[in-house]
């Protein structure tokens, strides 16, 4: 299957040198595109696009104070350069879901992230929700969507654009009780969209045993249950031990490794997004995610699995295969 990678250098503009989330990330992240990978220009949202989850006030109210350079909240920050690439980024994200609709592969790799962001307030360094803009926006042509989160921060914003449909289904795997202490295994949704949350809050200090364990019993089989139109990956590699954001224990193959099953256990093309990432290993993650992309398969090392993960699966067995 082709594959393909979304980038423009707008992405770097949105900058704060001494921030982790800066401009250099995004250059470690594109150090990892293997060659003949195909690259596209980025795309941008309109306020209607973003509108679709983002409260109108709160569009305007970016708008006009990325002016400059400030801070939205404790850790988000905005520039001159900010609104025009955060809207890249959400309408970016929306291109990828469309060449997978056609049946590509395609890695945004883009910032500011987005998963945090909540419809009407930054957070978490995201100014927009990327995934979540692009899923709604999927949605006027399309019956379902999958989001698949596997950041080791909870995506809290996209969780709350969707909490009450039964139309996207959210998975999202992260450290539990990490930023922003949500994404607990009781968070399944509300009204129609009860059951269409799956979140697998992990023990720090888990490895590829415990995040296959969740996608081999949870995670694949309730995206083949939904059979959504699209497949939403939020693409955060820090979950790497050598990211000092978390306390996971995975390795850049192990991205490859995630990849992999969700091509092979879902028969989707993958819609990914990048959202988080601060390590040394980061651009070696992306690479074995195009690896996987075009078809190569990683085979993870032997790890035992945590305690706490099996009775996090059972939960969630019983949620979805009620």
């Amino acid at each position: 299957m082709r594959s393909s990678v979304i980038y423009g250098d707008i992405f770097t503009r949105h900058d704060m040198e001494a921030h982790p989330e800066s401009g250099s990330r995004l250059r470690a992240a594109l150090s990892g595109v293997p060659e003949n990978v195909r690259w596209r220009p980025p795309v941008r949202a309109t306020e209607e696009d973003l509108e679709r989850v983002h409260h109108p006030q709160y569009v305007r109210w970016v708008r006009e104070i990325a002016r400059g350079s400030c801070f939205l909240d404790p850790n988000t920050y905005v520039t001159c350069h900010s609104f025009e690439a955060a809207a890249y980024a959400a309408g970016s994200t929306f291109a990828a879901v469309e060449r997978a609709l056609d049946g590509e592969h395609l890695f945004a790799l883009v910032r500011p992230p987005g998963h945090h962001a909540e419809p009407d307030r930054a957070m978490g360094f995201c100014i927009f929700n990327n995934a979540a803009v692009a899923a709604a926006k999927a949605l006027l042509s399309v019956d379902r969507v999958a989001i698949l989160d596997w950041d080791l921060h909870h995506g809290n914003g996209t969780q709350t654009a969707f909490y009450g449909s039964d139309r996207v289904l959210y998975c999202s795997v992260h450290e539990e009780n990490s930023f922003p202490r949500t994404g607990w295994v009781d968070e399944i949704g509300t009204g129609a969209g009860r059951g269409y949350t799956l979140n697998a809050p992990l023990a720090p200090g888990s490895t590829i045993a415990d995040y296959r364990h969740v996608f081999d019993e949870v995670f694949i089989p309730a995206i083949a249950r939904f059979r959504p139109d699209v497949l939403i990956v939020s693409a955060g590699q820090d979950g790497l031990a050598d990211d000092e954001h978390g306390r996971m224990n995975l390795v850049p193959e192990d991205y490859g490794v995630l990849a992999g099953m969700l091509i092979d256990g879902t028969d989707l093309p993958l819609a990914l997004t990048l959202e988080g990432g601060y390590g040394p290993s980061l651009g070696k993650a992306i690479g074995t995610i195009f690896h996987a992309l075009r078809g190569e398969r990683f085979t993870p090392a032997e790890s035992a699995l945590h305690r706490h993960t099996g009775r996090v699966v059972e939960i969630l067995k019983k949620v979805w295969f009620r």
